[in-house]
């Protein structure tokens, strides 16, 4: 084969078949041909790959089309061994009893030997390179119809009845999704359910027992939706499956629980945080779903007006004070906080975040857990955050007048502190912090902005279509009569396959920026109300939750029905 290999570089030129004799000469001889030359630093991979299928007469297949991937080939084959050999099967067109499979290690005889007797199909080999294989595999794998329905009835048709050790079977660090052949029906079900609800971009999964029936539901861009109702008997299974996965006990059915575990979807690694509580039709599950592939986003991707984002862009480069996040639960400020982290973190500034839970890992950026068990709250952890000379400190949110009066004095001192709060609104924020306790002089001498935001969902770009509001949405809006927008174009999505028929895919957010001018400092160290101190913002050109909302609504992000939902009216 070294002599072909040699020859065929000599005859096309496709490498330097001197520089291909001198390397394969020095190498020794304990490696098997393909993988050693895939590792020779001097040729690419697919340099090597054309060069071996010329060699013995194969095809090289740059690309892949991933609907060339037969039903016959996803069942038979684990999408772990496909995986792991680098391989994938396609359908020539000229022989329905024959499969074509795509190698990246041309001499893997083996591999072809095993694929054949697990299709039953005689195999024909070509090459293509990793990349395009892993890329068609996971498509190929995701794309599989899912399985839910018929397992849920052979789980049915058993009674619930299966033994413990098939429950905990091959429960690894990492469980891949795609891999759902020869497993037990429980292990399939659960994984379906996961499966789906990556398929359609959930956040959270909700096991919901009733009287008759477990009803799983899905929050897809902050709104529940029914997806799958599936017979009362599967739930001890369905939990414990669960609960095996994110190491929690199973044996435990009396008292709430948390977990978590990585589950792998093909190449996308998410994390899953699992939290369970006794209700009086028995146990009831909730997965939080973070997508690791996603990574972060960019300040600039948040979706904040391009004044907005100068303006906080600026206070960014600030060398002490306090930022402020506010908003309910799921209203993305921790997403918010990490991009303004990302948009500071360099090699001059030491930032240390004090998180529960820690979200995503920051690249460069120290992250401490909090465990309120050892005695690490909010609290005592910046106490000791502040003794390794930090220069930006983020702390998760403040919960009590200790954490706050912290964080404010840290500021004081030289350090620029961000943090979160639950309120309504930015003005709201002041009061909040003045109710639980800071005196009002730190307040006002720390404070720089405040931030509060809202999620809204993107009106879907594949079924837009022009829609009139009503009078009364565009006066609750504040955008007046129609005769004051006349030529503005208001969108909604009529529902299609990409958006689920919901109308909306993705969301953006809507954000309220409130700069602590030294007219409010003067409204703050007297205690005046929020609606005081609004009022005085919006003067300063402030612009309210519901105005950014309309600002989105007339250049096509989102509708008017989904602002007037997430945003309350403007009283001043």
């Amino acid at each position: 084969m070294k002599d072909l290999l040699i020859q065929t570089a000599k005859r096309t030129g496709m490498v330097d078949a001197e520089q291909l004799a001198k390397f394969l000469e020095q190498s020794s001889g304990h490696q098997r041909l393909d993988e050693l030359l895939l590792t020779c630093p001097y040729f690419t991979e697919d340099v090597v790959l054309k060069l071996f299928a010329t060699t013995l007469g194969w095809k090289y297949l740059p690309e892949i089309p991933e609907e060339a991937v037969p039903l016959e080939f996803v069942e038979a084959v684990p999408a772990t061994y496909a995986q792991h050999h680098f391989l994938v099967g396609i359908k020539p067109e000229e022989n329905n009893n024959e499969l074509t499979v795509v190698l990246s290690k041309p001499l893997d005889a083996n591999a072809l030997d095993n694929v054949s007797k697990m299709t039953g199909l005689s195999v024909r080999p070509a090459i293509s390179t990793r990349a395009a294989i892993t890329s068609v595999i996971d498509i190929a794998y995701e794309q599989r119809t899912t399985v839910i329905e018929e397992v849920a009835e052979e789980l049915d048709s058993t009674n619930g009845k299966q033994s413990l050790d098939q429950l905990i079977d091959e429960v690894t660090a990492s469980d891949d999704l795609l891999d759902v052949v020869n497993r037990p029906p429980v292990i399939r079900l659960v994984n379906d359910i996961l499966f789906r609800a990556l398929q359609l971009r959930a956040s959270d999964i909700h096991v919901h027992p009733y009287e008759a029936k477990i009803q799983i539901r899905y929050r897809v861009d902050g709104i529940l939706y029914d997806a799958l109702t599936l017979n009362r008997n599967v739930l001890p299974l369905v939990v414990s499956r669960i609960k095996v996965m994110a190491g929690m006990d199973i044996a435990e059915r009396r008292l709430p629980q948390d977990g978590r575990c990585s589950v792998r979807l093909g190449q996308r690694e998410v994390d899953l945080r699992v939290s369970t509580v006794p209700t009086s039709y028995g146990e009831r599950s909730v997965l939080r779903l973070l997508d690791k592939s996603t990574g972060l986003f960019g300040l600039d991707e948040l979706g904040l007006w391009e004044g907005d984002l100068k303006e906080l862009d600026s206070l960014l480069v600030r060398s002490h004070g306090v930022i402020f996040v506010t908003g309910p639960t799921g209203s993305g400020k921790s997403t918010s906080l990490y991009a303004c982290l990302n948009r500071i973190n360099s090699a001059e500034k030491n930032v240390i975040t004090i998180e529960d839970p820690i979200e995503y890992q920051l690249e460069g950026i120290s992250q401490i857990q909090v465990a309120a068990k050892k005695g690490m709250n909010f609290a005592t952890s910046l106490r000791h955050v502040l003794r390794q000379d930090p220069d930006v400190i983020m702390v998760g949110e403040v919960r009590d007048v200790e954490t706050a009066r912290m964080a404010i004095q840290s500021s004081l001192t030289g350090h620029l502190v961000f943090s979160t709060l639950h309120t309504n609104d930015s003005a709201g924020a002041v009061s909040r912090l003045l109710d639980l306790g800071v005196e009002p002089y730190l307040v006002s001498s720390s404070l720089i902005a405040i931030i509060a935001q809202r999620l809204v969902r993107k009106v879907c770009p594949d079924c837009k279509e022009v829609a009139e509001p009503s009078q009364h949405e565009l006066r609750e809006l504040g955008l007046g009569d129609r005769s004051v927008q006349k030529d503005a174009k208001f969108f909604v999505g009529a529902g299609c396959g990409r958006c689920f028929q919901t109308g909306y895919r993705g969301r953006t957010g809507i954000y309220e920026l409130m700069l602590i001018n030294e007219e409010i400092q003067e409204l703050i160290y007297k205690r005046k109300t929020a609606g005081t101190i609004k009022k005085i913002a919006l003067d300063a050109g402030m612009q309210t939750l519901r105005m950014d909302g309309a600002r989105k609504v007339l250049a096509g992000v989102t509708t008017v029905a989904e602002v007037l939902r997430v945003t309350q009216a403007d009283i001043v």
